[in-house]
C-alpha cells in the first residue's frame, strides 16, 4: 500500500518542521514555496563582503530543534550547534544607564540591584512569577492544540486550568510590572518582552510574562553558522528523509472535493494529496488559495487585530564598536508614547526603541576585519497604507541620532552599504497579511483562545501552521506549531 502524500505551502520554519514530522510519519512530503529560497523570514542575503540574517535574531528553546533531529534518529550535534550565551543583551538607557543582562540568575539580580532602585531579591521574585506562569500555561497555551477536545481531558490540564487566576490574565504587563517595581527602568525593561509577539505591554494581558522566563531559564543561544544555519541544517534533515523541495512555485489554489482537501494548484498542475497543510499566513490562506468559498472563512478570526510590523535597516558599518554585543538595545525616554504612536496613531515615534542585533561578534565572517553587520530594527505599525517612504526617511534619521549619540560617534559616516526592509516588502517577501510579523497581536485578555486553530473545522484534511495560527509566533512556538499539527493528523 502505497505512503499516504503530504502537500505543504510555504517553505517557512514552521513548514521545514511539520514536512518532517510528517516524513518521520512515513507520509510521502513535497513542499511548495514561492520564492527561490526556504525559510520564509528565517533566511539570510548579502550586501557585499557583509552577511546578514534577514529576519528572526533571538535563538531561544534550541531543545525544539534538536527534537527534530532525534524524532529522525540522527545526532542533532552532528547537523546543528549552537553556543548558550553569557551575556543575553545589553540595555542602553536615555538617563546613561547600561545594563547587562546576564543568563545567571543570580548574577543578573547583583546587576540590577547595583545599578537600579531595586533589589536583588525583587528580580528573583519576578523570575520565579514568570516560571509559574509558564508552568501552568506550557501544557495548555504551547504545547497542545486549544481546539480539541482531547486536551481538556487530560490531568495535566485539569491541573492547569485550575490554576489559571495564577496567570494574572486580567491586568495588563505593564500594571503587572509596574506592581513588581519602583524603578521605571525595570518596568520598562520587562515591558519590552510584549514585542516578541509583536504586541503592546499597555494592552496584553500579564499573561505574557511568561516571555523573560523562556528567555532567562532556558536561556538565550547563538547558532553556529548563524540563525540561517536553523533553516539551512533543517531542510537538509527533510531532504534526507525523502522530502521534495519546490522553489519558485506559488499555491494558486487549495482543491477539494464536497468539504475535503484533495490536493492543490500549481503552476495550473493538480497536485494531489491526502493531506494540506499550509504554512502562508492563514489570511493569505483564505483570500487568496480559497477565494471562491467566502462561506467556509472564519471571518471573526480573519478580523482580528493584526500585530506591530518591523522596519529593519540593514548597515555595513566600517568600524567595531566593542561596547555593544550580539543582541543591544537603546530604550526610548517615553515607552508609552512610543506604543502610543505604534497602536493608535499608527505611526512611529521621533525616539523609538532600538533593537541592534550584530552577528559578526560570534561570527566574524559576517563582516570584514574590522568591520560590523547592523541588523538595525525598530517595531512599526502594520500597513494600512501610510506614506511608508516619508516614515522611512525621517525614522532613519532618528535612529541615527539616537545610535550617535549613545555610541559618541556619527554612525552615519560608517555606512558603506544598507538594505532596508518594511512593512511593504515583509508583506511582499513573507505573505505576511499588512507586513505583522505575527500574525495577530496578543493585545487581548482572550487572544491565546482566538488564535486560529490548526485544523479547519470546515474542510476536512486542511491544517495550519507558523506563526499566524496557534500557538503563535517566534521561533519555538512555530516549531510548536508543527508539533501540534502532525499530532492532530496522526
Amino acid at each position: 500500500m502505497p505512503n499516504k502524500k503530504a502537500v505543504i505551502i510555504g517553505a517557512g520554519i514552521a513548514g521545514i518542521a511539520t514536512a518532517i514530522r510528517l516524513a518521520v510519519k512515513d507520509y510521502q512530503v513535497e513542499v511548495f514555496e514561492a520564492n527561490s529560497y526556504a525559510g520564509g523570514k528565517l533566511t539570510e542575503f548579502n550586501l557585499g563582503d557583509y552577511r546578514f540574517d534577514a529576519g528572526p535574531s533571538l535563538f531561544t528553546m534550541p531543545q525544539y530543534v534538536d527534537e527534530l533531529f532525534k524524532l529522525a534518529g540522527k545526532s542533532p550535534a552532528s547537523y546543528f550547534t549552537y553556543q548558550k550565551l553569557d551575556l543575553v543583551c545589553k540595555y542602553f538607557y536615555e538617563d546613561g544607564t547600561l545594563i547587562n543582562a546576564f543568563a545567571d540568575t543570580e548574577k543578573f539580580a547583583k546587576e540590577i540591584a547595583e545599578l537600579t532602585g531595586e533589589s536583588a531579591e525583587a528580580v528573583k521574585k519576578y523570575t520565579k512569577n514568570s516560571s509559574r506562569i509558564y508552568n501552568i500555561t506550557n501544557q495548555v497555551f504551547l504545547q497542545r492544540s486549544l481546539h480539541r477536545l482531547k486536551t481538556y481531558l487530560s490531568w495535566s490540564t485539569l491541573k492547569s486550568i485550575l490554576r489559571l487566576p495564577q496567570i494574572d490574565a486580567l491586568k495588563t504587563m505593564h500594571q503587572a510590572n509596574a506592581g513588581f517595581f519602583k524603578d521605571k527602568r525595570m518596568v520598562q525593561f520587562f515591558d519590552r518582552y510584549a514585542t516578541y509577539n509583536g504586541s503592546n505591554p499597555y494592552m496584553a494581558p500579564a499573561t505574557l510574562n511568561v516571555i523573560p522566563h523562556l528567555e532567562q531559564h532556558f536561556g538565550a543561544y547563538f547558532p553556529a553558522g548563524g540563525m540561517y544555519s536553523i533553516t539551512a541544517s533543517l531542510v537538509n534533515l527533510a531532504a534526507s528523509l525523502g522530502v521534495k523541495f519546490y522553489y519558485n512555485s506559488p499555491v494558486e489554489e487549495i482543491v477539494f472535493a464536497g468539504k475535503k482537501a484533495t490536493g492543490i494548484k500549481v503552476k495550473d498542475n493538480f497536485i494531489e494529496a491526502d493531506i494540506v497543510v499550509s504554512n502562508m499566513d492563514v489570511w493569505f490562506t483564505y483570500h487568496q488559495l480559497l477565494k471562491d468559498q467566502q462561506h467556509l472563512f472564519p471571518k471573526k478570526i480573519l478580523q482580528q487585530e493584526r500585530s506591530s510590523s518591523a522596519l529593519i535597516f540593514y548597515w555595513g558599518i566600517n568600524k567595531q564598536f566593542p561596547q555593544l554585543d550580539l543582541h543591544n538595545i537603546f530604550f526610548s525616554a517615553d515607552y508609552k508614547a512610543e506604543f502610543d504612536h505604534i497602536w493608535k496613531e499608527k505611526d512611529i515615534y521621533h525616539d523609538p526603541t532600538v533593537y541592534l542585533n550584530i552577528s559578526s561578534k560570534y561570527k566574524p565572517d559576517d563582516a570584514p576585519a574590522g568591520c560590523e553587520n547592523w541588523f538595525t530594527m525598530i517595531n512599526v505599525p502594520a500597513n494600512t497604507g501610510q506614506d511608508w517612504d516619508r516614515l522611512i526617511h525621517k525614522a532613519r534619521e532618528n535612529i541615527l541620532q539616537k545610535l550617535s549619540k549613545n555610541l559618541g560617534e556619527d554612525v552615519s559616516k560608517l555606512i558603506v552599504c544598507e538594505s532596508i526592509l518594511d512593512p511593504r516588502s515583509i508583506e511582499s517577501k513573507t505573505s505576511s497579511y499588512l507586513g505583522s510579523i505575527y500574525g495577530t497581536s496578543s493585545n487581548s485578555k482572550f487572544a491565546a483562545f482566538l488564535r486560529h486553530a490548526n485544523r479547519s473545522s470546515k474542510i476536512k484534511n486542511l491544517y495550519f501552521c507558523g506563526g499566524s495560527v496557534h500557538p503563535g509566533g517566534g521561533i519555538p512556538l512555530c516549531l510548536l506549531s508543527a508539533k501540534i499539527v502532525s499530532e492532530w493528523i496522526g
